[in-house]
């Protein structure tokens, strides 16, 4: 599923086709995808102004000049790809996040594109979701952040506002182990699997550590290793191990600076890695893989 990052790249290159324009055309090819689409959604998109776009979480609002928003979230293989209208689809990715062309087993081009959205200046924005878990919908832009799938979130952990002392009253009293505690998008808001090892790694804590041992000088490690990791990410372009792709259909390159997920069996760029210790380990938590280096992560 895409993570913060991604979220934060894609909706930053929608802005930069979208903002400011006007949608002449809006067509949905389906009733919904996780859930339905509002009632009358082509035709409640037509004619609109996108004023511009805000990020919470893993949720993107477009911002329109009727006062609604469209929410959009990708869920695990949603993609959102703009292009010239009559240029030909942005190839799909193939294994490791590497593009491909439509040939062989390759989708063909247009199939799953849910929602379409043209602009008076001729460009395209599909959102495609083959396995249909991401969801559109729309809400008032006054009541954004009391839309139920926004109500709940924790804070972005971006923004100033997000410190050690917000992370460890979060954290307090929560005996599961410490990864777990960092998906819960109730403690903060954004940040899933890829990016919680990392910054784990980086702030030099075990994935298995219980939550509540973390708040205090731990909690002050894993902060800003949160905030760089995130913000690296971003620079990068995001991460793309499968579906994952920019709205201008180029991948991410983050994952070629992970430092411990996917890399089980690798040295970490702290220890000596095998034959002198085991290298980073790979472990499942909540169903989810974890990857850490148990020589230098307590």
């Amino acid at each position: 599923m895409p993570e913060l990052p991604e979220v934060e790249t894609v909706m930053r290159g929608l802005s930069g086709v979208l903002a400011g324009r006007r949608i002449v055309r809006a067509e949905v090819h389906r009733e919904g995808m996780r859930f339905p689409f509002p009632p009358g959604l082509g035709a409640r998109l037509e004619g609109r102004r996108v004023l511009g776009f805000r990020r919470r979480g893993k949720y993107m609002l477009m911002r329109l000049d009727d006062g609604e928003s469209v929410l959009i979230h990708l869920g695990m293989s949603g993609r959102m790809v703009a292009r010239p209208i009559g240029a030909p689809p942005a190839p799909r990715l193939g294994p490791q996040g590497r593009a491909s062309d439509a040939r062989g087993h390759n989708q063909p081009p247009g199939l799953h594109e849910h929602l379409v959205m043209e602009t008076e200046n001729g460009i395209r924005v599909g959102f495609v979701d083959p396995r249909r878990f991401g969801c559109v919908d729309l809400v008032p832009t006054a009541e954004e952040d009391r839309h139920r799938l926004l109500r709940g979130l924790g804070p972005e952990p971006l923004e100033d506002s997000f410190t050690p002392e917000v992370l460890s009253d979060a954290l307090a009293g929560k005996r599961t182990p410490i990864k777990a505690a960092l998906l819960d998008q109730k403690v903060v808001a954004g940040l899933g699997n890829i990016y919680a090892c990392e910054a784990l790694f980086r702030a030099g804590i075990s994935p298995r550590r219980s939550a509540h041992t973390v708040p205090g000088e731990r909690a002050a490690r894993l902060v800003p290793a949160i905030k760089a990791v995130l913000t690296e990410s971003i620079g990068a372009g995001g991460s793309s191990l499968r579906d994952y792709v920019r709205a201008d259909g180029e991948i991410g390159a983050f994952q070629e600076r992970f430092a411990v997920y996917d890399r089980e069996g690798q040295r970490c760029e702290r220890c000596p890695g095998p034959p002198d210790c085991d290298g980073i380990r790979r472990i499942v938590q909540s169903g989810r893989s974890t990857f850490f280096c148990p020589r230098t992560q307590r």
